[in-house]
């Protein structure tokens, strides 16, 4: 197949679209990608890479035309000027591009308006789109962006349901998602549950002495990926708050980077904790393996809110596949996959004081007990989530 992928975000960007791109290009498949400037997270152009400049180029064999875009900046203006110029210039794009493509797939983190831009290709090159829904829309709008205004909302649901109906299927990344699109519209007979994997580097490893060199001596505690509201790190400064007045000494390292993480970063200090709490910025994906492997458990957190309790948040695979114990402060289907895979302990979002209590388990469990939750997370993500499971998964459903 000749596969055209779509979305707003891509290499040099790292998000799980890059891989399943590699993981289509290995089968054999003709894969190009329409996607933006590269400008996440840090709302800045990467180098070598500018708004007037011809960005198109080749990545492992895989053609990526680039469409202009403003960089996201910083505030909520800058941001949505970022997504509707993405919708302007990927829509004028596809009229430049005079390749032949058998299937589209359009990959959706927020915003859901890498939609539109796919509904045009479908139409100007007589093909249908299967969209892979991350984040649902109008809610993640609400949840994670604090837009309450109902004009705005109404606005973006009759977007969603636009871009819906265009589609040819519905793949939803959570079992969750499917009851909340459902009430969107008719499109029981569209959906399809098509999870997460993790890249072929997320493996179990042992630690060596170059990221342990990095790393603070003692119990650690690693949370890894973006550091926002949605993440609803507050819960965990105060589950610290609430360990460290037990007398017990916990290291809470953080990689990556965010809106949120100045404010973090200070709060932190505010409440005497800086000597327990490491933030050491974003690190490549590469490297997220490595850092793992010198943990003593890993954490995911959401903030508590309907949609998140939909959510399965995706660094969750890749803990599972690096096989590590998992602290998870989630509700909904993120806490499922953690009690099913019996790979840790979960407390429900923005509960400090049960998150505190899995914290003092979690130091005072046994290697043998730890190492046996790190087996169920790795069977379990062979079992659920492997990635050549899963891209044999898509080729049936795209050749259908």
């Amino acid at each position: 197949m000749k596969i055209l992928i779509i979305t707003q975000y891509f290499w040099p960007e790292s998000f799980k679209i890059n891989d399943l791109a590699l993981g289509l290009k290995e089968r054999g498949h003709e894969v190009s990608v329409l996607t933006a400037i590269p400008n996440y997270p840090k709302g800045v152009f990467f180098n070598n890479y500018s708004f007037w400049k011809n960005n198109e180029e080749e990545w492992n064999g895989i053609k990526i035309f680039r469409s202009k875009i403003f960089s996201r900046g910083k505030g909520s203006i800058r941001l949505m000027l970022n997504y509707i110029s993405f919708v302007f210039f990927c829509s004028l794009k596809v009229f430049f591009i005079k390749e032949k493509f058998d299937k589209i797939f359009v990959y959706e983190p927020s915003p859901i308006t890498v939609g539109l831009p796919s509904i045009v290709a479908s139409r100007r090159m007589k093909i249908p789109y299967y969209f892979w829904v991350q984040d649902l829309w109008p809610e993640s709008l609400s949840a994670a962006g604090g837009i309450k205004n109902k004009y705005v909302l109404n606005f973006f649901e009759k977007i969603t349901k636009l871009i819906y109906q265009n589609s040819k299927k519905v793949l939803v990344q959570s079992k969750g998602f499917a009851e909340y699109i459902e009430k969107q519209g008719d499109f029981s007979d569209k959906l399809i549950y098509y999870p997460n994997s993790a890249e072929k580097l997320y493996r179990p490893l042992e630690p060596i002495q170059e990221y342990e060199s990095k790393l603070p001596e003692g119990f650690k505690l690693i949370f890894a990926g973006n550091l926002g509201e949605a993440q609803g790190i507050d819960t965990l400064v105060s589950a610290a708050k609430i360990v460290k007045e037990k007398g017990i000494e916990v290291n809470w390292v953080f990689l990556g980077d965010g809106r949120q993480r100045e404010y973090y970063m200070n709060e932190v200090k505010r409440i005497g904790l800086e000597s327990n709490f490491y933030f050491l910025g974003a690190f490549p994906a590469e490297a997220m393996p490595y850092f793992f492997a010198c943990a003593d458990a890993l954490i995911v957190s959401l903030k508590k809110d309907k949609i998140f309790s939909l959510t399965i948040p995706s660094k969750l695979q890749s803990y599972l596949a690096c096989g590590k114990p998992i602290l998870a402060s989630l509700d909904g289907e993120g806490a499922k996959v953690v009690v099913e895979s019996k790979s840790g302990f979960v407390a429900p979002s923005e509960n400090a004081e049960l998150f505190a209590e899995n914290v003092i388990k979690m130091w005072n469990l046994s290697s043998e007990s730890r190492n046996k939750m790190s087996e169920n997370a790795l069977q379990y993500f062979k079992n659920e989530f492997e990635r050549e499971m899963l891209i044999d998964s898509l080729i049936e459903i795209l050749q259908k």
